[in-house]
């Protein structure tokens, strides 16, 4: 018995091969490969900063024209920087805009990283829009302000919530900062935001900008995981600076933050993203929103890195993330972080990676990893598996020879025979790639049993090169077919 799929019980029945050969159908189109787009280098960076709750996130999200950055009435929502490419709005000019964590002078671990990091922002900055709130100056405006008057000649000070005209005198009383420049905007609103965008531009030099046509060929690497397995760690590691926040503290990263590195000529976007947690363990409405962004980020990258703590092992979270990966047609790779803890047992690995096998079943295709994101150790490996997968994603495969490989899998072994169960196959096509996808034309598309279907999928993977990703398989009739010909 062979363990890749059914044997069939009458070697003899008829097993579709005749029909696989009895036309020569014109070549159905190939997937869509991807579309060019344009890259732009040396972009002018603009830095949004303030105290928390002054609005940074929502003039951000005013400005890119989306909700990128997550907004709540709770000070100190955005920890990590957030930036993203914005073509400001009423113009054709294009910066990278910057949101940054509040700076408060409460003192705690948690706010004197964010803080260290939104000044240490700063000093990347071409422009820097000075967020303040129009219903009151703060000791913690002062503190910036009194940090920000060395940079005073690439400073505008923008003074928010200014909701009308009527409110435009309180701005006046934040001139005292010693700032030059002065817009009073409302961010929520819209109001005046498109003289601030002329001021922008006005003290901008976008005569460094360049880009470049090419195709969406980087790999786009999302991890995700649970809270605390390290997945900061492995950005940091990954792209060779201190991008993303690392602290002890569960649940530090909220926004996802997102940096580049490239690898053996590839260019790899990583994206790190909030720790997922049970839903009944999630409180906060923050946090909520930060979850819930990660998991969309399932949708925006290639492939998904499921970082599992080693000593911790394995939950039903890691299971659901897998499986929201492998349904959308994800790459996916496990890796099991902080391995430098672990006993130095013989085999210890191999037991670690069946147990996960195992436990994730119909998973057994992804690669199994061990890896110190804090050491460094096995990131090397990693990042040549990325490679290896986003190979195997973006595979395509002739029809020619696929329906020949088609033809020999049927050939050993058949379909099952019996009045419900019988059924051919005309016909076979790749229908997608980055997800992967088949489709097979065949006489009864609702004879075509799961247990067979597994088998073909096996063999996709096993003889055709896509071994390390989920497959697409799907089923419809020959009429389909022959409209889809027409």
């Amino acid at each position: 018995m062979n363990p890749n799929g059914p044997t069939g019980r009458n070697r003899s029945a008829p097993s579709g091969k005749e029909d696989m050969r009895e036309t020569n159908p014109q070549e159905p189109a190939a997937p869509a490969a991807p579309a060019a787009r344009t890259r732009y280098r040396n972009l002018p960076v603009v830095v949004v900063a303030g105290r928390p709750n002054v609005g940074k996130s929502t003039l951000f999200n005013r400005l890119l024209r989306k909700r990128r950055a997550i907004t709540d009435p709770t000070p100190g929502v955005t920890r990590d920087p957030v930036d993203a490419e914005c073509v400001l709005p009423g113009t054709e000019r294009r910066v990278l805009l910057v949101d940054t964590g509040g700076v408060t002078l409460e003192r705690s671990d948690m706010n004197d990283l964010v803080s260290r990091r939104s000044v240490a922002t700063l000093d990347k900055a071409d422009l820097i829009l000075f967020l303040v709130d129009a219903t009151g100056l703060t000791p913690e405006d002062e503190e910036l302000a009194a940090r920000l008057r060395r940079r005073a000649d690439r400073t505008i000070l923008v003074v928010n919530k200014t909701d009308s005209p009527e409110r435009d005198a309180l701005a006046y009383g934040f001139a005292r900062l010693g700032f030059s420049e002065l817009v009073a905007v409302s961010a929520e609103h819209g109001r005046n935001v498109d003289e601030l965008v002329e001021r922008i531009v006005a003290r901008l030099d976008f005569s460094k900008v360049s880009s470049e046509e090419d195709l969406h060929d980087d790999v786009r690497v999302a991890i995700l995981g649970k809270p605390n397995t390290g997945k900061s760690t492995l950005l940091n590691r990954l792209l060779g600076e201190q991008k993303s926040l690392v602290s002890e503290i569960a649940g530090t990263t909220r926004d996802v933050v997102e940096g580049s590195t490239t690898w053996k000529g590839r260019r790899i976007t990583v994206l790190d993203t909030a720790g997922i947690r049970r839903k009944k363990k999630v409180h906060e409405d923050v946090e909520y929103y930060s979850v819930n962004r990660a998991i969309r980020t399932v949708e925006d990258c290639d492939i998904v890195v499921l970082m599992i703590d080693a000593q911790e092992g394995l939950t039903d979270q890691d299971k659901k993330i897998a499986a929201l990966a492998v349904e959308k047609g994800r790459g996916l790779v496990f890796a099991l972080n902080k391995w430098d803890r672990m006993p130095d047992l013989k085999n210890s690995f191999e037991a670690s990676r069946d147990k996960l096998r195992y436990f994730f079943g119909q998973m057994a295709f992804a690669p199994v990893l061990p890896l110190s994101a804090k050491e460094g150790t096995g990131v090397p490996k990693l990042l040549d598996m990325l490679l290896a997968v986003f190979g195997q994603l973006t595979r395509k495969i002739e029809t020619s020879a696929l329906n020949k490989a088609v033809e020999d899998w049927v050939a050993a072994y058949p379909p099952p025979v019996g009045p419900r169960t019988r059924f051919k196959l005309r016909y076979a096509v790749q229908s997608g790639i980055n997800p992967v996808k088949f489709i097979l034309f065949t006489s009864r598309p609702d004879a075509v049993g799961e247990s067979y279907l597994s088998y073909l999928k096996n063999k996709i993977r096993s003889d055709l090169g896509f071994s390390l990703i989920p497959v697409g398989l799907e089923v419809r009739g020959s009429s389909s077919w022959k409209a889809d010909r027409a």
